[in-house]
């Protein structure tokens, strides 16, 4: 499956929240976490926009083991940051019961721009994870883009981590998901014909003042105006590495898949954007506990079900790469077990209290370190 002329390199961003150890809800001192974090690991800890969240990336990995281990010691090195503040880490896509108007915006140029422009949306701290996967050609990453759209979600579905929003139930499994579609430019985007209507559309939203530049679209799926990536950022920050490291296995699959497919130009289903965004609602709505959007064949199908049949269409590039027997596996213990939604869900069952699940999402963080 893998191609000569693209390397399909993997780098990955988590968005983190900071813990008070004592009050359990966030706490806005990303000033002092990173400037220990740093001196391990450089400018790959990075403010964001609350002073309550950090961001951490992994360098450009080659192989799914090193993606593993790039997180691993990402983690603890950002655990041990906090750890020195007196501080927690905790990796999921919400927090349960801190409320946005007791959150501050980072005092950075950029960040205060995005304030001043989104108003509330800006101020609702949501934490998400972004999977880079490299492909130079720009043409062909865009085909790819049309075509892993039908994929994203069930992918979402898998990720969810986010159940709680202000202390209460939100009756979805990945609430960020809600709260994030609000922005402008989010959600799946649309079908390109070709690189310059992708263009096209990108300096129309400049020009109108839509957003500042590129960098402010935050479709779900986009071309990174960074790297010469393809950037997937559908998924809800995910509790643990093993959880990351099925993302991103996945993720590369499907880009690999739809690279073969563009390269031999087959044809592929053009999905209205109404279907597409209905899928992805229900996939927030219900992770994986529910029924998933077939968009192709138009039908409703259990969410184990759709999920095997992404499994089957991208089993040729899992196990081109080797990474078959470890994906295959970790999806279905995340289909046993629940993704992790429902996870925070019955430890809340089980303790009732809130500041117990934050308590729990922190100790989940650290599984797999050697904690």
């Amino acid at each position: 499956m893998s191609s000569q002329s693209e390397p399909f390199t993997m780098g990955v961003e988590e968005e983190y929240q900071i813990i008070d150890p004592v009050t359990y809800e966030l706490s806005s001192s990303s000033s002092a976490l990173l400037s220990t974090a740093q001196q391990t690991l450089g400018d790959k800890a990075q403010p964001e926009l609350q002073l309550s969240q950090v961001e951490a990336a992994t360098p450009v990995c080659r192989s799914l083991p090193q993606v593993r281990q790039a997180l691993i010691h990402m983690r603890r090195e950002m655990i041990a940051a906090a750890s020195r503040q007196k501080k927690y880490l905790a990796a999921a896509g919400t927090h349960p019961f801190s409320h946005w108007k007791s959150q501050h915006i980072t005092p950075t140029q950029r960040y205060q721009e995005i304030a001043e422009a989104q108003q509330r949306l800006a101020r609702e701290p949501v934490f998400g994870c972004h999977v880079h996967i490299g492909v130079e050609d720009r043409e062909l990453a865009l085909e790819v883009m049309n075509r892993a759209r039908i994929w994203l979600a069930p992918l979402l579905a898998l990720a969810s981590n986010s159940p709680f929003w202000l202390g209460q139930e939100s009756g979805y499994a990945s609430f960020r998901t809600m709260l994030w579609s609000r922005w402008p430019t989010s959600g799946p985007p649309q079908h390109f014909t070709c690189l310059s209507e992708y263009e096209a559309l990108l300096r129309a939203l400049v020009a109108t003042g839509s957003v500042e530049d590129a960098t402010k679209i935050y479709w779900d799926i986009r071309l990174s105006e960074r790297f010469k990536t393809i950037e997937f950022r559908v998924a809800d920050c995910c509790l643990t590495v093993d959880e990351a490291v099925m993302m991103v296995g996945l993720i590369r699959a499907v880009v690999q898949t739809c690279y073969e497919q563009a390269k031999g130009k087959e044809a592929f289903p053009l999905v209205r954007p109404e279907l597409l965004r209905a899928a992805h609602w229900r996939a927030a709505r219900y992770g994986v506990s529910s029924e998933l959007v077939d968009v192709v064949a138009q039908c409703s199908l259990p969410a184990a079900v759709m999920i095997e049949k992404m499994l089957t269409v991208l089993r040729p590039a899992l196990e081109a790469e080797g990474n078959w027997d470890e994906i295959a596996c970790l999806v279905q213990e995340t289909l046993r077990d629940g993704n992790g939604a429902t996870r925070q869900r019955a430890t809340y069952q089980r303790t009732g209290r809130m500041e117990e699940v934050v308590d729990w999402i922190v100790t989940e963080t650290r599984k797999g370190l050697g904690y």
